[in-house]
Formats: C-alpha cells, sequence, structure tokens
C-alpha cells in the first residue's frame, strides 16, 4: 500500500462513540434532557426569582434547543447532551446563581462592522 493510502485509512478510522450508538438513541437522549429541563423551570423560576415567567423560559429553552438542531454527529450530540445534563444539575443543587440563568437572555452581541467607515465611527482601529 503506499503512504497516501495509509494515511486515509488511519483518517477514516472508526471512532467510539460516548454514549449513543446510532442516531435514535442519541434523539431519545436529546427528548429526555428536553422534558427534564422543561419541568424543572417552574422550580427553577420560583427559587432563583428570575424576572421571567414560565413560558418564556420554556421559549428559549425551546430556542436553544433548536439552536443546535443542525448537530447531526452523534458525538457531538452526545457532548451537548452531558452539558446539558451538567447545566440541570447546577441549576437544581443552586450551584448556579442567579446571575447565570439570566445570561441566556443577554441580548447577542452585534457584530463588528467590515467596512472603514462604520470601524471609523465606532471606534474600531
Amino acid at each position: 500500500m503506499s503512504p497516501i493510502n495509509e494515511s486515509i485509512l488511519r483518517s477514516t478510522r472508526q471512532v467510539r462513540p460516548i454514549l449513543s450508538l446510532d442516531n435514535q438513541e442519541a434523539r431519545k437522549r436529546v427528548i429526555s434532557l428536553y422534558k427534564s429541563w422543561y419541568r424543572q423551570i417552574p422550580q427553577t423560576v420560583h427559587e432563583f426569582d428570575i424576572p421571567k415567567s414560565v413560558a418564556q423560559c420554556r421559549t428559549k429553552l425551546r430556542e436553544e434547543f433548536l439552536r443546535h438542531r443542525a448537530v447531526t454527529d452523534v458525538r457531538v450530540i452526545d457532548m451537548l447532551i452531558f452539558k446539558g445534563h451538567l447545566d440541570l444539575k447546577e441549576t437544581i443543587n443552586r450551584w448556579k446563581q442567579k446571575s447565570h440563568l439570566m445570561r441566556y437572555w443577554n441580548e447577542s452581541q452585534e457584530p463588528k462592522p467590515k467596512d472603514f467607515l462604520t470601524k471609523f465611527y465606532r471606534g474600531y482601529e
């Protein structure tokens, strides 16, 4: 075999899954995580005294899950699930503070201007 073929074979080897074996199993885990967060929201709003309603929090939860809708790699999905469970555990145990939860509603940063005049007017470089 040529060195090029060997490098191709090494780079395309199968990797071990983290939690889920296929997309169906990963989908079940995502739905389970979503339901867990959905059930926890009323207690979280009450305990942390968040100035948002339960409906607003559930809408934000849906937005956060839909943000990662295009992810198809099972390993990436598993890592996102792991991070979601970690955030849920931190919220339930009150290891997070109110400010950590309110960061979800921060307005997104305005993209930096690309043309010279806008940069000049706003004080960039």
